[in-house]
C-alpha cells in the first residue's frame, strides 16, 4: 500500500493553540500510510502582487512545502466567523502569482476545534469557499466541527472520550480514502 505525505496547516500562530492539540490527535489517529508535516505559516509576510515577480524566501519556502506532499489538511479556529487572517494570507501567498496555484487539484480537507458549541462551522464554510475558489480537491464529509474541552482532550492529542475518538479516527480514514481516490484520478 503506497504512504502519503499530509502537509497540515494549524491556522493559529498561538503557542497554546487548542487546534494544534487537535493535529497531534489526527495524528496519533490517523491509519498508518498517512505521514504528517506540519506547513508553517508563522513567518509569511503579508502578501501583496508587488511580490509576483520576486517571491522572498518564504513564500518560496511555503510553495515548496506544499509540492512537497500529496495532499494539505487545514486545522483551524475561527476568528470572527472566518479564517484567520495568518491562515488566509498564507493561502494568498500560496495560490498566487496568478497561474501558479499551489492549491490546484490537492486533495485537501478542513477541521477545527473550539471551546464554543457550534465549533468552527462558520469558519470552515469561509475557507472552503476560499479553497474552492483555489480548485482544491475538497473532502465534503464528514464535516468536523470539534468542540474542545480540556476533559476530552490532553495537551499532547491523546484523547479521553470513546466516541470523540471513534468520530477522529473515522474522520482520517475518510481523508485517507479521500486523498487515494482524488490521486487516483489527479495523479501529483
Amino acid at each position: 500500500m503506497r504512504t502519503y505525505t499530509v502537509g497540515y496547516f494549524v491556522g493559529s500562530l498561538s503557542s497554546t493553540s487548542i487546534n494544534r492539540i487537535l493535529s497531534k490527535a489526527l495524528i496519533q489517529l490517523a491509519p498508518q500510510d498517512l505521514e504528517f508535516t506540519e506547513i508553517s505559516i508563522r513567518d509569511l509576510p503579508l502578501y501583496s502582487p508587488d511580490y509576483d515577480t520576486h517571491y522572498p524566501p518564504e513564500g518560496v519556502a511555503l510553495k515548496e512545502a506544499i509540492s512537497a506532499v500529496d495532499a494539505v489538511r487545514f486545522i483551524s479556529p475561527e476568528y470572527n466567523r472566518s479564517i484567520l487572517g495568518a491562515l488566509k494570507n498564507a493561502i494568498d501567498w500560496a495560490s498566487r502569482p496568478w497561474g501558479q496555484n499551489s492549491f490546484d487539484h490537492i486533495p485537501t480537507a478542513i477541521i477545527g476545534a473550539s471551546i464554543g458549541a457550534i465549533g468552527t462551522a462558520v469558519g470552515q464554510q469561509s475557507l472552503r469557499a476560499v479553497m474552492a475558489f483555489c480548485n482544491a480537491r475538497q473532502m465534503t464529509a464528514p464535516e468536523a466541527y470539534i468542540h474542545y474541552t480540556p476533559e476530552v482532550f490532553g495537551d499532547d492529542g491523546t484523547i479521553h472520550n470513546a466516541d470523540t475518538e471513534e468520530f477522529l479516527r473515522n474522520y482520517m480514514t475518510e481523508f485517507r480514502n479521500h486523498i487515494h481516490r482524488v490521486l487516483t484520478v489527479l495523479p501529483r
